[in-house]
Parts: C-alpha cells; structure tokens; sequence
C-alpha cells in the first residue's frame, strides 16, 4: 500500500544493481517511503543530507518537500554526485543542491554560516557519524529530526558475538548518542 515509484527512482535502482557490491550503498526501498512519511508528517521544509550515493533518498525525500523547500547534499565522491546531478535533472528535480567535498568541511560551513535545518538525515562513512552527528546537534532546529541509517547494522550490533570494525563503530555510535 505505499506510494509506487517514479520511472527516475526505478532508474536510479535499475543503475545502483549494475554496481556489484557498491549497491549496498543505496538505501532500500521501505527506507525511502519511511522518510518521505517523515518529511510529510512533519512538515519539512530544509533538509540536509549527508552522503547521497546516485541519490535516491535525496531525490525521494526532495519529491514530497512543498515547492518551497529545498534539500543540501554532501557527498566528496564527484563521480556519484555526477550520476546522482543526472537523475535529478531527468527527474526535473529542482529544489536538491548537492555541494561536492568532504561531509566535516561542509558540516563546518554550513555551522559557520548559521544555516538550520528541520531534518538531517546521515548515511555515509561510518567512522565520522560521531563527528557528522555532533556538528549536526547545531544545525538542527529545536524540534527537529536527526535520522541516522544504518544505526541497527542488520542486527548485528545486539550480537555480541559479531566483533568486526563496522559493527564496532556503529555500536560505540549508539552509546554516545545514548549518552548525549
């Protein structure tokens, strides 16, 4: 019963299962309606995304903003954000600006220059979600969402027998935010 996908975000996974093991990196298809309910439901206007990948949350949350909205892209890989620009355009897409460098310099400006956002939403190098998220307290409004992926690792974080560096992080992630 959830809304059915645009011909550009088919595309967009059509493309991504060409990409071997890096498709991975493409949030599922649930997670994509699961943030587009929350950018409607809580009337969303500015949003800030860390890690695009070929964008299709980008593009999935940025469809359901009002026209006045706008979402910001952070993502350092100039190839994916090439690939990402095009099914932004085909979509005619216009209210994504995508900034093309690494995630803490971008974070950095967009503090200094004392931009606020409804909803952060973070999915990109794991090691830096404790950094990503503490800039990201700043640059949040008062009542507004910080929505990290990736924050249960396929289960793996409640088993204590899984030991592995990603796992690790993530884990220690949640227990700082916990903690915070």
């Amino acid at each position: 019963h959830s809304e059915n996908l645009t011909d550009v975000q088919k595309e967009i996974i059509h493309h991504n299962s060409s990409l071997g093991d890096q498709q991975r990196l493409q949030i599922s298809i649930s997670q994509a309606q699961f943030l587009q309910t929350i950018v409607k439901i809580s009337n969303t206007k500015k949003i800030l995304e860390v890690g695009s990948f070929t964008g299709f949350s980008a593009l999935s949350m940025a469809s359901v903003l009002p026209s006045d909205g706008i979402l910001i892209s952070l993502d350092k890989n100039s190839e994916f954000s090439n690939i990402a620009k095009s099914f932004y355009e085909k979509a005619n897409e216009k209210k994504i600006k995508q900034i093309v460098k690494p995630a803490i310099q971008s974070l950095k400006e967009l503090k200094i220059s004392n931009q606020k956002f409804d909803l952060i939403f973070i999915d990109a190098d794991k090691e830096n979600y404790v950094n990503y998220y503490d800039i990201s307290v700043d640059l949040v409004i008062s009542g507004g969402l910080i929505i990290i992926d990736n924050v249960l690792w396929h289960g793996e974080v409640s088993d204590k027998s899984k030991n592995d560096k990603f796992t690790n992080i993530i884990r220690n992630f949640n227990d700082y935010v916990k903690k915070d």
